[in-house]
């Protein structure tokens, strides 16, 4: 699956598409940092994210300076990340740029699995547009309407969570690439680090479904991996991509590691995704072929209620209704009200079209 197939009708219908049952949603593994500057680690990543079954990988670009002022203050859990200064945190992660990431985008490419890397700067953005199919824009940004209409200028999807966000800064976010009429996909996103599951509002899949019809939703996760229940939940209430920060160790200390996921949960969240698409089925009503059995003989057939004589014309104390459906279904009852008998039916005879005229 590739991001692209996510709005393949939305651009010329002005709709997001739907699909029957339960699609597998495009699955994002958010690197993010967590190469923590290795190139090997990097790499590490982009490989078992695509053998845990990730459609892409997505890491961050930014410089500190160009995103932080240098008295900023933490937001996340510090006692799973001390740093106390946003600036120092992002000045450990800062040291991929243009070159480094083209190396990353080969490397996917060879892997078979699709780059994404979410630019925090016009900078990064300008080398980045041209290595991804989509473009993603963080919650921090979702007011940064300035930001927001340069990339919309690259002419490419867009991907925007939606996290500590009111209603009217997202539709005012939204307006801003609609008039701009690039398809579009919203995250529902809760901004701490990690969320705890209670705290995981997954009711707002639903809400920005009803609010945003148009568009593609999904739902990018912070909650600790454990059996990955969030992203399953989500994936039913109709989220159709699923992002959540991903590591190749979760034991490591500090920055996401803590509330990522690795490869076998990866792997595990893959398996019970297909559990619950076969549970769902493709959507459509109907009588399954393995219900065959219960069509037939838990239904019921017009039955005589009593003797009824050769010739003798059915009446309504004439017909009862009984197991098995191998007879005249009962919703046939008015039509055979007013024939005859073409031969002598006995009491409790499953009645057939070949007895009557």
């Amino acid at each position: 699956m590739k991001s692209l197939d996510l709005f393949r009708n939305q651009r010329a219908s002005g709709m997001a598409p739907e699909a029957p049952g339960l699609p597998m949603p495009f699955l994002i593994a958010e690197a993010g940092v967590n190469h923590e500057g290795s190139m090997d680690t990097a790499k590490r990543l982009i490989d078992e994210a695509c053998e845990g079954g990730a459609h892409a990988i997505k890491f961050q670009t930014y410089k500190a300076g160009a995103l932080a002022s240098k008295d900023s203050p933490a937001y996340w859990d510090t006692a799973k990340e001390p740093t106390k200064s946003q600036y120092e945190l992002f000045s450990r992660h800062d040291k991929f740029w243009k070159t480094e990431f083209e190396a990353l985008k080969r490397h996917c490419d060879a892997a078979g699995i699709e780059f994404l890397s979410t630019p925090f700067d016009v900078a990064s953005a300008a080398f980045l547009a041209d290595m991804m199919e989509v473009i993603k824009i963080s919650s921090s940004d979702i007011t940064n309407l300035p930001f927001i209409r340069i990339l919309c200028g690259y002419g490419k999807p867009i991907i925007m969570s939606t996290g500590a966000s009111h209603p009217h800064e997202i539709m005012e976010a939204v307006s801003l690439v609609e008039d701009s009429g690039i398809p579009l996909a919203l995250l529902h996103c809760v901004l701490n680090y990690p969320t705890d599951e209670a705290n995981a509002a997954l009711g707002m899949i639903t809400g920005l479904r009803q609010l945003f019809p148009r568009h593609v939703i999904g739902y990018s996760d912070h909650t600790p991996p454990g059996d990955m229940r969030v992203l399953e939940t989500a994936a039913l209430l109709g989220a159709r991509i699923l992002e959540k920060h991903f590591t190749h160790d979760k034991t490591l200390p500090g920055n996401d590691h803590y509330h990522a996921m690795d490869k076998e949960d990866l792997r595990r969240l893959r398996l019970s995704l297909d559990r619950l698409r076969a549970m769902v089925g493709e959507g459509r009503v109907r009588s399954l072929p393995s219900e065959e059995p219960a069509r037939r003989n838990a239904r019921r057939s017009l039955v005589a209620a009593r003797r009824i004589p050769a010739g003798a014309e059915i009446v309504r104390d004439d017909l009862t209704w009984k197991r098995p459906a191998h007879g005249i279904s009962p919703c046939r009852y008015d039509e055979v009200l007013g024939m005859r008998a073409r031969t002598d039916i006995a009491e409790d005879s499953v009645l057939r079209w070949a007895m009557l005229e």
